[in-house]
């Protein structure tokens, strides 16, 4: 460090050095929060995914009771293994919906937020010294 430097000038400098750190921070929040949006938008759509999946295996399993009480052929037992196989689609959608979202909660950016904690930790200890 110079010696020559004034108290202004390292007041400025550092006051230019904080605001440059802050915008940065802000950045890196804003870039996290998107990131995050992008996981929960996700997740909402392999929900959306999964019901569509329930609802059609709930009308195979109307469809397959019809045709078991009709007894004319044994095409209800298709139509309870589609049921079936569209109820193990839906479970599976939804569990990677879930994990979508998951990965979108909390929504706060918490890489910013702990560089901010970290910034201002070594802010205050410089400032002690």
């Amino acid at each position: 460090m110079n010696t020559d430097t004034s108290t202004a000038q390292l007041v400025s400098q550092l006051s230019e050095q904080v605001s440059r750190l802050a915008r940065g921070e802000i950045r890196l929040a804003v870039a996290e929060l998107k990131d995050k949006g992008k996981h929960a938008g996700v997740g909402a759509g392999m929900f959306g995914a999964a019901g569509v999946f329930a609802w059609w295996g709930g009308l195979s399993v109307v469809a397959g009771l019809i045709l078991a009480l009709s007894l004319v052929l044994p095409g209800w037992a298709a139509a309870l293994i589609v049921a079936g196989g569209l109820f193990l689609i839906a479970g599976v959608v939804a569990l990677m919906g879930r994990s979508q979202v998951k990965q979108a909660t909390p929504p706060v950016p918490r890489q910013a937020v702990e560089n901010v904690q970290r910034d201002i930790a070594t802010i205050k200890e410089s400032a002690h010294r």
